[in-house]
């Protein structure tokens, strides 16, 4: 049962492992998170847990919002996020998902919104070469002709520009789980993950489907 959870980015840091080595580790706060909805290949045409996150105030969620937790029996969550499973038999509204649904040495895919760097050009963007630097080139990260000239006459959309970078979803995959705290709702894994310290996150276990 692939059920993922949702959670926070607190930030990196390195262990030592037992063979001595410096592993670069991510924090990641994850849950509890509560059961707010159940779908099955009956009423919805497949089967999915919703889940959601990080308790609020009223202030916070509008009132179509407020009537669906209210429904279920669940607190005030500010995220929501649902997650496709295979068999839904062994939930129930308002149960409560925690960091133990992983153990260390499982393999998680981490989802999350990478840092946004604004307006970027092309060697940043696109990792473009540039322009020679002598004196007069006047072409030293100009993005030179983006036309073919007449023919077609016009530019080819998805052409490469400057713009926004980053600020993107993007899901770091086959992530090996170091440590898991129950406790204190922590889990420890190997590598770096999406976005600046609290980004949400997501977290699913990997699977050759993905």
């Amino acid at each position: 049962m692939p059920l993922g959870i949702l959670g926070n980015k607190i930030g990196m840091t390195q262990i030592v492992d037992d063979l001595g080595n410096l592993v670069p580790v991510t924090i990641l706060r994850a849950g509890p998170c509560t059961v707010t909805q159940i779908k099955t290949v009956e009423t919805d045409g497949y089967s999915a847990a919703q889940l959601g996150y990080a308790q609020v105030t009223s202030k916070v969620l509008t009132k179509p919002q407020i009537g669906h937790l209210e429904k279920v029996g669940a607190p005030l969550l500010r995220y929501l996020h649902e997650y496709k499973i295979s068999d839904t038999s062994e939930l129930s509204l308002g149960q409560t998902i925690g960091v133990d649904i992983f153990s260390a040495g499982s393999v998680v895919d981490v989802t999350g919104k990478s840092i946004g760097k604004g307006f970027a050009g092309l060697q940043k963007r696109y990792n473009f070469g540039r322009g020679p630097m002598t004196h007069g080139s006047k072409n030293h990260r100009a993005p030179g002709s983006i036309g073919a000239g007449t023919t077609p006459g016009r530019v080819y959309p998805g052409k490469k520009m400057a713009g926004h970078l980053g600020a993107k979803q993007v899901t770091i995959k086959k992530l090996k789980v170091l440590i898991v705290d129950a406790e204190n709702n922590l889990i420890i894994v190997k590598g770096a993950v999406p976005g600046k310290p609290g980004n949400l996150i997501s977290i699913q276990p990997y699977t050759f489907s993905n």
